[in-house]
C-alpha cells in the first residue's frame, strides 16, 4: 500500500503552478471551460508522455483504468476522450 505521494504527483510539484496560471490568464486559455482546465490538460498530456502512450484513445484507456487514483494524481474527476480532443484541438 502506498503511504506517500505517487511519483507523478511528486513530479508535478516541480511545475511552477503560479507561472502557469498567469500565462493561462494572460491568453485567456480557460475562457469557455467548466471542468477540464488547461492545468488538467497539461497533466493528462504529461501522464501520456511519461507512460509512453501511442494515441489519445490509449491514454484515455489508461486514465480510466486508474480512475480511482486520478484525484490523488491531480488529474481531476472526469477525463473523457472528447474533452481531451477538444482541448488539444
Amino acid at each position: 500500500m502506498n503511504r506517500g505521494k505517487y511519483v507523478f504527483a511528486q513530479l508535478t510539484e516541480f511545475l511552477p503552478r503560479r507561472v502557469f496560471d498567469t500565462i493561462v490568464q494572460r491568453y485567456d486559455g480557460n475562457r469557455y471551460v467548466k471542468h477540464f482546465t488547461c492545468w488538467n490538460q497539461l497533466l493528462c498530456m504529461m501522464f501520456g508522455q511519461l507512460s509512453n502512450r501511442d494515441s489519445l484513445r490509449d491514454l484515455i484507456l489508461v486514465l480510466e483504468a486508474h480512475s480511482s487514483k486520478s484525484y490523488h494524481l491531480g488529474l481531476g474527476k472526469q477525463i473523457t476522450r472528447s474533452n481531451l480532443a477538444k482541448a488539444n484541438g
